[in-house]
């Protein structure tokens, strides 16, 4: 067990580097010598000081424009703002890179990095997905540029993962029309989910969503729309069947609703005639 002197010892000693480094980094900002600067940011980004880095690269990208270090500069700094988690601006940093530099030997690196920041700054399926959206584009445009890159695989990988929470998203969308009984609204948004992502997991479940919307509609209308809609919710039940007539989930639920049709149906030619 260490003794309370060499833990005071210990701490002081961490206190006297840290005041250095402080008042070493307080220094170099103050500097002129840009030079200097370029090397204490260089040196704090090798040890990860993100932070600091990001500052001394700041100052020095709008004087380095025509210098031979400029490239470099943009580059780290871009990399500063990825590392300290503000992918938006990373991705705003690398593309500006890019647009700079496009014969740089680290363009396909910066077009790739603008895809992954849009990629780590997507949210949740449950929240807005621009940034998602943003995402795919680029990955696509990546992919379009450098069709043979090592990092088309780790792209592909990455879209899938996009494309299955908006996926998600379409799904919830949709479904949350039906809860809340706007069941014309659920139709046409579940028919746009399936167009969306024609190889959908939610597939099944958004065809029965869909005859059972119909379904509900159809009895729920005025006496003038009723046999239409009907007559929908028949074609719905005639899509569900199939194709999932051999191992469908809800062949029972669904065989239920189509016969509740047919009765209504048949109610409507009767009052008719």
């Amino acid at each position: 067990m260490k003794s309370p002197f060499i833990r005071i010892l210990f701490l002081s000693l961490s206190m006297m580097l840290l005041l250095a480094s402080c008042s070493e980094y307080q220094k170099t900002l103050k500097s002129n010598n840009y030079d200097i600067k370029y090397d204490m940011a260089v040196k704090y980004y090798d040890k990860k000081d993100y932070f600091r880095a990001s500052s001394l690269f700041e100052e020095l990208l709008p004087i380095s424009r025509a210098t031979q270090k400029a490239e470099k500069i943009f580059y780290y700094y871009a990399y500063t703002q990825y590392y300290l988690g503000e992918y938006q601006m990373a991705a705003y940093h690398f593309d500006n890179f890019v647009k700079t530099y496009p014969k740089s030997l680290y363009a396909e690196e910066c077009n790739y990095m603008i895809a992954y920041c849009y990629y780590l700054d997507s949210p949740v399926y449950s929240l807005d997905q621009t940034n998602t959206a943003k995402a795919i584009n680029e990955i696509q445009l990546f992919i379009n540029r450098y069709p043979t890159s090592v990092r088309v695989k780790d792209c592909n990988e990455i879209m899938d993962k996009l494309r299955l929470k908006l996926e998600i998203k379409s799904f919830d969308n949709a479904e949350l029309y039906f809860n809340m009984e706007e069941y014309k609204s659920a139709i046409f948004a579940f028919k746009n989910m399936l167009k969306d992502f024609p190889d959908t997991h939610y597939r099944e479940r958004s065809m029965f969503y869909i005859l059972r919307a119909s379904y509900l509609l159809g009895i729920n209308s005025i006496e003038a729309k009723k046999s239409e809609r009907l007559k929908a919710a028949v074609e719905a039940y005639n899509a569900y069947i199939d194709a999932f007539s051999g191992n469908g989930l809800y062949l029972k639920e669904s065989q239920l609703i189509f016969e509740n049709t047919v009765k209504q149906i048949d109610k409507l030619k009767k009052n008719n005639s």
